[in-house]
């Protein structure tokens, strides 16, 4: 078989990836030259930052010319109710220009705002999470729930003003609209008289909820009334009673004196009941059906306009698909659109159209969906293993004065919360029956955590969900020093850089300032428990001192995972994972564990295969396979998968030289099963997962 090459291959498909477009990345010296790594089982990363995107330019801004500003400038963006389609192209092009992007947090720091607006995220923006300090009217603050609040928009103002004030352009984002009962308005009222703002209108949960309906809410001379159900209920009842179409928002706890108020006001017979408007777990119901314990915050009450009265009412459209009222039966129906309706196992009518909406839309909606269930009380539920959960990328097309700017990173969906119900608790900035406002989650506790977070071997695009968040609301990142670098900059937070050798010592600080009551992000190439940190942080954490510490692992994307990827599927069937770095094992074990593992004729992934101060173990451990495979063996020598001038080499066992392999490669050496064919001009390796009787 001859030696095959394919280099700068990137994409999901298996073929013909487009060429890696070149980014200077950041030069650091390979720690190979000085000492081994130490547990660090990733290659050296050479210190790319995470998404470092194009430096912002003083001239990509309006009213700028060729001087540099001397503030930024304020932006309220409204992302809508939920579905990231219904963002309006302005909100698009200024998310992907801005310097800074701030979003209202949870304290366990997910965010519905971020989840909508994350595939329009430019790399290496600055992320401010706003994080409530409480979700219900109940605190130990000496000013009281108020007093609470006040505080927080107080610091909250502070920090983003810093920004502005160093010339930085921030967008806050706000689901829904952000001064239709958005806690955007907050932080403008706060701000707006210093420096320059905009607000960016977002669609409403009220249209979402007629459009859900498929009902106008008003026609002709009729008056819309909208009313938060945290009034009083007797004070609901009197304003419903004057009639005409109404929407109640801000459900959740409040939704029982919201039914006893319809009720009172002899309105509760029209009433319909819509939750989570436009995402994937949209649901459309007669209210007085509803359930109250069912109930989540993101819900609304609507008194649709009586002018327009449907042949028959609206079936409950749930499940999979995105939730659609549908009349059933109406006069002068479409015969093409009835044909598209089909009966759901739950017995209601589903227009296959949306049906199909939701399959191709669960990247995008399943974020929302899964803090939704979150928001119900229940637990986030895990999709099917190898499910995507990308977002495809929207390029922008210019800067915030709409001028042209460089093409917008891809990024991927992260699963972000929304408010929990709980205890019937409420976020403060309210929220409408779709995610208008500033959502938050349940409080948790004040006690600091270290969360080990696995980077991933590449850039952001493969950088988890959970890791995205973990990184977020960390108050310290610990790690090595060009690891922490492919974080993006967050001036909130303090970094703790330290050498590839003291591993010990850097879980240690770690659990120190967790002691003290931070957040501790301690970061790791490729997955933290792959020759990674996560084992020392463990370790280190069974001291006494350590004993109330909380410690837990954020999974990442392996390094064998990525160059598997790349190469097409050479783990198909059994393999095994060795590290060929004996700074932690004598050779001597090294080469048992190969010829084991030869022997039983298992795949072998193989990390640390060599440094500058240590060459021989790939020529030792070629010699050793070549006792018990076939010379024709396939090999694959990834080198910096997922970043720029990533390579890839197909070659044989035989031929397998040592000078192709340094600290920055993993080898993968196939099976007797594995096969090299050639697609679309390149090699493609893959081990069947059929094993010959």
């Amino acid at each position: 078989m001859s030696d095959l090459r394919a280099t700068g291959q990137v994409g999901g498909s298996i073929g013909a990836g487009e060429p890696v477009k070149p980014v200077d990345p950041m030069e650091t010296a390979d720690p190979a030259e000085t000492a081994e790594p130490v547990q660090t089982g990733e290659p050296v990363e050479t210190g790319d930052p995470m998404g470092a995107g194009e430096p912002v330019q003083a001239g990509d801004f309006a009213e700028m010319g060729d001087a540099v500003r001397a503030v930024g400038r304020l932006w309220g963006v409204g992302l809508g109710p939920g579905d990231p389609e219904l963002v309006t192209l302005k909100a698009v092009r200024l998310i992907g220009a801005a310097d800074v992007i701030a979003y209202h947090s949870a304290r366990h720091g997910r965010s519905i705002a971020r989840g909508v607006a994350e595939p329009y995220l430019r790399a290496g923006q600055i992320e401010e999470p706003l994080i409530y300090p409480v979700t219900t009217e109940t605190t130990d603050h000496p000013g009281g729930y108020r007093g609470a609040i006040d505080e927080f928009y107080a610091t909250c103002a502070r920090r983003l003003a810093a920004h502005l004030d160093a010339g930085r352009d921030v967008v806050v984002l706000c689901e829904g609209d952000p001064l239709f009962y958005g806690s955007y308005m907050h932080l403008h009222k706060r701000l707006a008289h210093r420096y320059p703002a905009e607000v960016v209108p977002g669609v409403t949960s009220v249209s979402a909820a007629s459009a859900a309906l498929g009902r106008p809410l008003v026609e002709g001379e009729e008056t819309l009334t909208v009313l938060p159900g945290t009034l009083p209920a007797d004070v609901l009842a009197d304003r419903l009673a004057a009639g005409g179409p109404a929407a109640v928002l801000k459900l959740g706890r409040t939704f029982g004196s919201v039914r006893e108020a319809l009720a009172r006001s002899g309105r509760l017979a029209e009433a319909w009941y819509v939750e989570r408007a436009s995402t994937g777990r949209q649901r459309v119901a007669p209210l007085a059906e509803v359930d109250p314990a069912e109930v989540p915050y993101f819900s609304i009450a609507v008194l649709p306009s009586p002018a327009a009265q449907p042949a028959s009412r609206p079936a409950l459209a749930r499940g999979a698909g995105v939730g659609v009222a549908v009349a059933n039966g109406a006069p002068g129906q479409d015969p093409l659109v009835a044909a598209m309706r089909t009966k759901g196992e739950d017995g209601s009518v589903r227009d296959r159209r949306q049906a199909g909406y939701a399959t191709s839309h669960r990247k995008t909606a399943e974020n929302w969906s899964e803090a939704a269930t979150v928001a119900a009380g229940g637990q986030a539920t895990s999709r099917a293993a190898g499910e995507p959960r990308r977002v495809a990328a929207v390029e922008a097309p210019g800067g915030l004065d709409g001028r042209p700017r460089g093409a917008h990173d891809e990024a991927v969906g992260r699963p972000h919360g929304v408010p929990h119900d709980g205890a019937h608790g409420r976020p403060h900035g309210g929220a409408d029956g779709g995610i208008d406002g500033g959502g938050v989650g349940e409080a948790g506790g004040g006690r600091g955590e270290v969360v080990v977070v696995g980077l991933g071997p590449g850039g952001r695009a493969w950088l988890t969900p959970e890791a995205q968040d973990a990184l977020a609301t960390a108050d310290d990142l610990v790690g090595y020093g060009p690891y922490l670098d492919r974080v993006p900059p967050n001036p909130r937070q303090r970094r703790h850089a330290s050498d590839n050798r003291v591993e010990a010592e850097r879980a240690a600080h770690a659990l120190e300032l967790a002691a003290a009551g931070s957040r501790v992000a301690v970061v790791s190439s490729g997955d933290p428990g792959v020759f990674a940190m996560a084992s020392a942080v463990l370790e280190v954490a069974g001291a006494d001192r350590f004993a109330g510490v909380p410690v837990r692992v954020v999974p990442g994307l392996t390094a064998a995972q990525a160059v598997a990827a790349r190469a097409g599927a050479p783990l198909g069937h059994d393999y095994c994972v060795v590290s060929l770095s004996d700074r932690l094992k004598p050779w001597e074990v090294i080469a048992g564990r190969l010829t084991a593992a030869a022997r039983a004729d298992l795949v072998l992934a193989i990390y640390n295969p060599a440094s500058r101060a240590r060459t021989w173990q790939v020529t030792a451990a070629r010699d050793l396979l070549l006792e018990h495979r076939a010379p024709d063996t396939p090999v694959v020598i990834g080198r910096d998968a997922g970043r720029p001038g990533e390579s890839l080499r197909v070659t044989t066992l035989a031929k397998l030289d040592p000078a192709h392999v340094d600290m920055r490669c993993l080898l993968i050496v196939g099976s007797s099963t594995t096969r090299v064919v050639e697609r679309h001009g390149r090699p493609v390796v893959f081990t069947p997962r059929r094993y010959p009787a």
